[in-house]
């Protein structure tokens, strides 16, 4: 696998990989590279002739306060984990790299950013829509594979290709969880043994409001997001930020469940910010 550092040569890289007949398939990440980053790769392996990734903790997107300089890097780690499941080429800038000077453009993606992490996270969606902008600029045409872990993220990602006309067809692919539930996360590193054991109460909270749909018929998104935030309730160590039911594509939230929705709930443990999410439909609709 090609370690690329250079945005300049990551470019000609990528366009040489499409002059040569390649589908070029793009994964990006901030490092730390996980089970669920490599499902990604995988899934590019098989779809493309180029698999890319991109490894760049990106400090645009982190707040005053959040956890930056601790967050976990491991480049040599990353770069043998990428290249075992089938990566071509990594990606890895320094921050001056990619920003010689201080950016003065930043993009504002309306309305979905806005709420819940938006919300809880100011200007958070700004540094992720700005960064992610860039990185596809830098690799052009190509099919770019995202996690649904982060699902309001891969909403703001769609919306911002869609209204840029970007030439990029953008891919949301399923959660990688742990045996017990628990969605795979670079944060998850921050949590101690105690609080991984209970780690998996978030997800068993979205699954009482998914059952809440499914199997009672609930149609009012109010009395689904009390059914989650009650099973968290059960877990005292989760201070709750959200519960949220949401359209998956405009994040609004209906006034009455009878299409697909989103579950979304987000919570700290410790020294982690841990988000979670599920499809939840009413009995005979379509997903």
């Amino acid at each position: 696998m090609e370690l690329i550092t250079d945005p300049v040569a990551w470019r000609d890289a990528m366009d040489a990989a499409r002059r040569d007949g390649h589908q070029v398939g793009l994964v990006p990440t901030m490092g730390a590279l996980h089970a669920g980053h490599l499902s990604l790769i995988r899934r590019a392996r098989a779809d493309c002739g180029v698999v890319a990734v991109t490894n760049y903790v990106n400090p645009l997107q982190f707040g005053a306060g959040e956890d930056l300089a601790a967050y976990p890097r491991d480049l040599e780690g990353d770069a043998r984990a990428a290249e075992s499941v089938g990566a071509d080429v990594m990606f890895a800038p320094s921050v001056r790299e990619m920003w010689p000077e201080e950016p003065r453009t930043t993009i504002h993606v309306g309305g979905i950013s806005e709420v819940l992490d938006g919300a809880s996270r100011p200007g958070h969606f700004d540094g992720v829509a700005t960064i992610v902008a860039k990185l596809l600029a830098l690799a052009g045409r190509c099919w770019a594979y995202f996690g649904e872990k982060d699902f309001q993220q891969l909403a703001v990602i769609r919306r911002l290709v869609d209204d840029l006309s970007l030439p990029v067809f953008v891919i949301g692919c399923p959660i990688v969880r742990t045996t017990e539930g628990l969605a795979l996360s670079s944060r998850n590193a921050y949590l101690t043994p105690d609080e991984l054991a209970v780690a998996p109460a978030l997800y068993w909270s979205l699954l009482a409001g998914k059952r809440a749909v499914e199997d009672d018929g609930e149609t009012d998104p109010a009395a689904v997001v009390d059914r989650i935030e009650e099973a968290l309730g059960r877990e005292p160590r989760f201070e709750l930020d959200y519960a949220a039911v949401v359209d998956p594509a405009t994040f609004d939230v209906p006034g009455r469940i009878e299409t697909p929705v989103r579950l979304l709930v987000a919570a700290r443990l410790g020294r982690a910010r841990l988000i979670d999410n599920l499809p939840a439909s009413l009995p005979g609709s379509a997903e």
